[in-house]
């Protein structure tokens, strides 16, 4: 018989006081943008499926339930609460936040103390080690079941929490730990089915989301007893089988033999001072088991529970199981426009699933937990890699649940699915192209299937079209919303039909931007090599599009000199940046877009498709004249970019605007060329001269190395603007791209302080599991969870 040990919290987990309380954490740096404080914890559930956040204080208080909205406030009756009594001795009993309700309610109960414990996260993991109040030595820890390469598991809708306690003390110690959950079924939808787009203060659109927060009408809880499973089923009266959004059921559970008692009651009022629970449960551990199935009625609230009771011997350990289990299976767009979600493939599409599913974990947890701790272990044990790296590189991949992501159901097209997750939740529209060509390194490293789908959908937009009139949020003036050949900037939002209308965000017009078709071409190929430079049907779908978007944005060198030139309005990623004419940036990306065509051009001239309907009509003759094209515009191109641009020590901003601003991101292009294994953009004494540069005027003489790399200032280190707005602001994904290409050049000293300096202003300041685009020297941010920051990712597979 195996012997129960408390679990190892590795060492490499993020950790801080159980409810700390941050004295002075960043805020967000415009009103209008999302700031929710620094209670978040790692979320749980998998990708797409919705997931729920469990802050440092113990609450249940991040509800991502319906695909693509936000909703951050606690339900305080959805909790943990541990009961303990040392034999002959007076007992103890705790809810286990260290938050009571602002309403009032739940007035009888006992709050867990704030800092008595650490809370640690190694995503998908993370522990309560509660410590100085129990005599008992107590752990929970939490996870789904989320490791690299599941297209399965990582998209069920589930939480575990295992619960561990020794008994430290030479005496019999008598624990009861009761889980109980509001009914919250049929909250999670718009209620406004047609919502008006603003356009917010920063420019940016903004739907309307008003969810039924509160409506229960109709909810009704039933206990389940079923073999050694036991547990509480939240249900709500439906009208039709088919499931809308919103409509399905939660679910909480545990198992019961010999040596545990179970008590539950499953009908209470979560508003009152939960007394019908408390009563019972500080008393003795128990509840009174009281079974009650009556719906709702209009205004009522109700919610259930359960407990179980056990004894732990002297010097012993036990660990009981608690899930937590979720089945929303429908996904709503605009009205009518529904999607059911990528778990339903394995558990069903009518919304009443959410017991086979505790099944299903109560069953799998163990192989789960086995599972993870594989996928991680190399990671982990790798000696050149420093822990804060080790740390961030897990819990950055927070996002691919919390990001707003969905994850279709398969079908033939798409045989994993679709997936997006959302540039942020401030910016609410899916993959932002310019953003994911740094952000997406986690996904075609872990989920490589997952990120080929998202660039099939981009490419498959490329050629489509869409004329509808709107205003730009940057300088009012009036645009087309896609236009034919132009590469989307992003796959659409929530209120509308992602993946069939794109081009969502109105701040810039990004047709006229000058870097989001070679972004796309760049990953496509970058794709291709990491998943070992065989799939070339891959290729052959994205094909036509790489052609007609390249030729799109060729269209913009207006003098015929081989370069697209920037327009003088901010036209790429730095959307508040103008750039004016040549751009080392831009012009960078071109030239390796370029070289990637031509390369991907020459794989399939001597791979024809296995897929007879890709080949086209004009093959080969017709790639072949493609490639001569594409070698004509570079080697113009290569003829003018560095001569125009190197001042002597790095390149300039652009060809046109007299800055002599150094980008800390000039040459992206040439990153990439040196890992897709391209011919250089620039040669390598002059990217070495430029990355010294970029290290000392925007990191060691921007506030002396405390934030990160800005994004632009001037050759010492001094602002162009003292108020200026991208270039001042710290931006965590581009500097993990610079990062990872420092390390390429021979910098990997200087790289990894820039990456730790960046990783501890998230971390110490209160932005853990919300990482934002942007932080700023005045302890302000914008844009919290954020796409780009999984570019981690790019620094792990250089240090690879």
């Amino acid at each position: 018989m195996l012997k129960i040990e408390l679990p190892k919290i590795p060492s490499y987990a993020w950790q801080c006081d159980i409810g700390k309380i941050w004295e002075n954490p960043y805020k967000v740096r415009y009103e209008s943008n999302l700031d929710d404080g620094a209670n978040h914890g790692m979320p749980l559930g998998g990708f797409g499926s919705g997931c729920i956040g469990r802050g440092v204080n113990g609450d249940f208080n991040l509800w991502h339930i319906d695909g693509g909205n936000h909703i951050f406030k606690a339900l305080s009756a959805c909790q943990f609460s541990v009961f303990e009594q040392v034999e002959g001795e007076t007992p103890q009993v705790y809810a286990m936040s260290t938050t009571p309700p602002e309403d009032g309610s739940l007035s009888s109960w006992t709050w867990y103390p704030q800092g008595k414990g650490t809370y640690s996260a190694l995503y998908p993991r993370s522990w309560f080690d509660y410590q100085g109040v129990f005599k008992s030595h107590i752990i929970c820890e939490q996870f789904s079941p989320i490791w690299g390469g599941s297209y399965q598991e990582a998209s069920y809708p589930v939480a575990m929490f295992d619960w561990s306690i020794h008994n430290p003390t030479d005496k019999d110690i008598t624990i009861s730990i009761m889980f109980s959950w509001q009914n919250s079924v049929g909250w999670f939808t718009n209620a406004i089915k047609s919502p008006t787009v603003k356009v917010r203060d920063d420019g940016s659109p903004e739907y309307e989301y008003q969810p039924r927060w509160g409506d229960s009408t109709g909810n009704l809880n039933q206990w389940i007893q079923d073999n050694f499973r036991v547990g509480c089923l939240f249900d709500r009266i439906r009208m039709n089988d088919e499931p809308k959004e919103g409509e399905g059921q939660f679910a909480i559970a545990s198992v019961t033999n010999p040596t545990l008692e179970v008590f539950y009651h499953s009908r209470w009022n979560p508003k009152g001072d939960g007394s019908e629970l408390w009563d019972y449960f500080a008393m003795n551990g128990s509840l009174p088991d009281y079974q009650d199935e009556t719906p709702a009625e209009p205004g009522e609230q109700i919610a259930g529970a359960m407990a179980i009771r056990f004894t732990v011997k002297a010097g012993k350990t036990k660990k009981i199981p608690f899930v937590l289990a979720w089945d929303f299976p429908v996904t709503e767009f605009a009205e009518g426009i529904n999607y059911y979600r990528r778990y339903t493939d394995f558990f069903g599409r009518n919304g009443k699933n959410a017991w086979a599913i505790i099944r299903t974990a109560l069953k799998h947890s163990d192989m789960w937990q086995n599972r993870i701790s594989e996928w991680q272990k190399p990671i982990l044990t790798r000696s050149n890699l420093p822990d804060w790296l080790k740390m961030a590189l897990f819990n950055e991949l927070y996002l691919l649940a919390d990001g707003g992501s969905l994850w279709t159901a398969a079908t033939e097209n798409d045989p994993v699915g679709q997936f997006g997750v959302l540039e942020c939740i401030d910016y609410r529209w899916y993959e932002s192209l310019d953003v994911r060509l740094y952000g997406s390194f986690s996904m075609i490293l872990l989920w490589p299937r997952l990120d080929k789908s998202i660039l099939e959908a981009f490419s498959h937009a490329i050629s489509h079209s869409d004329d509808t009139p709107r205003i730009i949020g940057y300088n009012r003036a009036s645009a087309i919303r896609k236009a034919k050949g132009a590469t989307p900037h992003d796959l659409g939002a929530p209120n509308e039909h992602p993946w069939e209308k794109t081009n969502y965000t109105s701040y810039q017009d990004c047709n006229l931007w000058k870097d989001l078709g070679c972004d796309f071409v760049l990953q496509v190929y970058r794709d291709y090599l990491f998943t070992g430079s065989k799939d070339q049907d891959f290729l052959w779908e994205c094909w036509a599009s790489i052609v007609e978007t390249l030729h799109y944005v060729k269209g913009f060198d207006l003098d015929g000199d081989g370069i697209p030139e920037n327009s003088g309005a901010p036209d790429q990623t730095f959307d508040d940046w103008r750039l004016q004419g040549i751009s080392a940036y831009c012009g960078g990306l071109w030239i390796v877009a370029l070289e990637a065509g031509i390369a991907i051009g020459k794989i399939l001239m001597a791979n024809p498709p296995m897929n007879p309907n890709l080949q086209p009509d004009d093959f080969p003759e017709g790639i072949r004249s493609s490639i001569e094209v594409f070698a004509d515009w570079l080697q113009k191109s290569r003829a003018i970019y560095h001569q125009t641009l190197w001042n002597g020590e790095y390149y300039r901003l652009d060809s046109e605007s007299g800055s002599d601003v150094v980008m800390a991101d000039q040459l992206s292009g040439q990153f990439y060329a040196q890992i897709l294994g391209l011919p250089d953009v620039v040669e390598s004494e002059y990217v070495r001269s430029t990355l010294n540069k970029v290290y000392d005027a925007c990191f060691l003489k921007f506030h002396e190395g405390k934030f990160g790399i800005a994004n632009g200032l001037k050759p010492d280190g001094k602002p162009v603007k003292e108020n200026d707005t991208h270039p001042l602001e710290v931006w965590t994904g581009i500097n993990y791209g610079i990062v990872a290409f420092m390390i390429l050049n021979g910098m990997k000293e200087e790289g990894l302080k820039v990456a730790e300096t960046v990783v501890k202003q998230v971390y110490e300041n209160g932005l853990q599991f919300r990482t934002p685009e942007a932080i700023t020297a005045v302890g302000t941010f914008r844009a919290s969870h954020y796409l780009r920051a999984m570019a981690i990712w790019a620094i792990y597979h250089v240090l690879s």
